[in-house]
């Protein structure tokens, strides 16, 4: 008898619908009103971002609405992220939104960095430049 009730159980939560929302929650119509000048009124508007590259001094927004309806039924209905470049005046200077949805390949870049305390010996690593000479460059 427990086993019907388990399998009743299942039947019914698999017939409800889950809407979840991930990074922030920013509706469809608002996705046309997104044209802001400076950077205090992205943040009143849509609030603190989800990533700040310090670098650059980009703002990275994300945004994401699914509906699950059973364990494996899984169907996004979008999912975008949103860039935003600072001027040194705070001011917005690129807006740049990316369907998520849309992209099928994503192609991962082969370069990396070379690193030189790999290459070296673990002795040399170990002590550093402890013994080594240097020359001066000479000046004529």
């Amino acid at each position: 008898m427990p086993i019907f009730y388990i399998i009743i159980f299942l039947i019914l939560a698999s017939c409800s619908s889950k809407i979840t929302y991930s990074g922030k929650i920013i509706g469809v119509e608002d996705f046309e009103n997104i044209n802001f000048k400076n950077k205090e009124k992205l943040i009143s508007e849509i609030g603190y971002p989800s990533y700040i590259d310090p670098i650059e001094n980009k703002y990275f927004y994300f945004t994401e609405k699914s509906t699950k309806n059973s364990i494996f039924k899984k169907k996004i209905k979008y999912s975008y992220i949103f860039v935003f470049k600072m001027n040194d005046k705070e001011e917005i200077i690129e807006a740049k939104a990316f369907n998520m949805k849309d992209i099928k390949d994503i192609k991962f870049v082969k370069d990396q960095t070379s690193n030189e305390i790999v290459r070296r010996g673990l002795i040399e690593k170990i002590f550093g430049g402890v013994g080594t000479q240097q020359e001066l460059p000479t000046t004529p």
